[in-house]
């Protein structure tokens, strides 16, 4: 599926909520199906700036070029919030990735719906999905040799 695609399901599924308790609890249920995030990456350098919670974020490049993301944060609706996020964005491309808008986040009402802490995380989540996406790409298409130890 397209990033347009996905984004436009996740649209429809949060249509049928008319009250934004209804949807933080959907968000909840979204974080709690998260697949477990590998202790290995809750390190520092993947913790992301600019949230108020802790979240951790890890990229990985897959062998068809697409990107996969892991994720994880010790609070329940802003894992619930980045689980959106992991579901549009892995299984993409760099370059999808990085033209992509989330124009999704609108169309749910989530910003607007956020307090402005977590909407600067929200902010600095898709920031960094996309940051990742610009060094993927520029790793593949400037591809640096690996110097021997010798």
């Amino acid at each position: 599926m397209t990033i347009q695609e996905i984004q436009q399901q996740i649209a429809d599924e949060f249509s049928v909520f008319t009250e934004w308790l209804d949807k933080y609890a959907y968000l909840i249920e979204l974080g709690k199906s998260l697949t477990p995030y590998d202790e290995k990456n809750r390190v520092e350098q993947n913790l992301i700036q600019g949230c108020q919670s802790r979240v951790w974020l890890n990229a990985e490049l897959t062998d068809d070029g697409k990107l996969a993301f892991t994720a994880d944060s010790d609070a329940i609706i802003t894992k619930g919030i980045v689980s959106l996020l992991v579901r549009v964005f892995s299984g993409q491309t760099p370059q999808d990735i990085i033209a992509a808008d989330v124009s999704f986040l609108d169309k749910i009402g989530l910003r607007e719906n956020l307090s402005p802490t977590r909407a600067n995380g929200l902010l600095s989540m898709v920031k960094q999905m996309k940051l990742y996406a610009v060094a993927f790409d520029a790793q593949k298409r400037n591809p640096q040799p690996v110097n021997s130890p010798n």
